[in-house]
């Protein structure tokens, strides 16, 4: 625990929607894989940074489903970040003891990275300190899609036509995973950007101007301390 945080409320789940690699990468004058080579890097250090804060879940959205409509070599660049990454993720992971567990459509991978995220998450899925979830091939609408079909086959086949918050939940690609408390959002876009568009129902949002690679341990507590400040009602009335 740091200083600035003694005494403040930890964030059970912290989502962070990472952005702003490319900007970050223009106004240095550098091409925009040298920007998400920095926010891989950012990603890193955070998982260190949530990790030794005592947060239970981070959850990182690192590649949406959208993101397929970038340029060919811009996608190229990202999917050799991946390859290296996944590697560098394990290390980390094992040095933190951290579970790894990824959500998305992992099918239109390339063979390799497929076994890397595979890999990732089978060698760390005994390990027991926080829980660092990968949001690649990811979107809140394709997941809401892909968790119905499973639903309907399910109620298909046993006739049931009731639905329930807690099914859909269970059915989504984060079950078992309690919703996000804060999400985090860099370069100061405001908007969700098709991310977990059923969990984040009650999150706390915060938003700073940082781009993602520009993201440190004090930019992490800046974004506690705001929660803490924060009257979490879950849609009750006000006292």
């Amino acid at each position: 625990m740091t200083e600035r945080l003694a005494g403040k409320v930890i964030p059970e789940h912290i989502a962070i929607i990472l952005d702003g690699n490319g900007r970050w990468a223009a106004e240095r004058s550098l091409p925009r894989a040298m920007g998400h080579k920095a926010g891989c890097e950012a990603v890193e250090q955070t998982v260190r940074d949530c990790a030794a804060l005592g947060v239970k879940y981070l959850t990182v959205y690192g590649f949406s489903t959208e993101n397929w409509k970038r340029s060919e070599e811009e996608v190229g660049a990202l999917m050799h970040l991946f390859r290296l990454y996944l590697k560098k993720l394990l290390k980390v992971a094992k040095e933190e003891g951290c579970r790894c567990k990824m959500i998305g459509d992992k099918s239109r991978f390339a063979p390799d990275i497929v076994a890397a995220i595979d890999r990732l998450v089978e060698e760390t899925k005994d390990n027991t300190g926080m829980t660092f979830v990968i949001a690649i091939n990811y979107g809140g609408r394709d997941e809401l899609r892909r968790a119905f079909l499973r639903l309907m086959d399910k109620k298909r086949a046993s006739g049931d036509t009731s639905l329930t918050e807690e099914e859909i939940s269970n059915s989504l690609d984060t079950a078992g995973i309690p919703d996000p408390d804060l999400l985090i959002r860099t370069s100061g876009e405001l908007r969700l950007s098709n991310f977990l568009l059923w969990q984040l129902a009650y999150s706390e949002l915060y938003v700073t101007p940082l781009y993602w690679p520009d993201f440190t341990m004090e930019a992490l507590e800046d974004a506690i301390l705001a929660y803490n400040q924060r009257e979490r009602r879950f849609g009750g009335r006000i006292r």
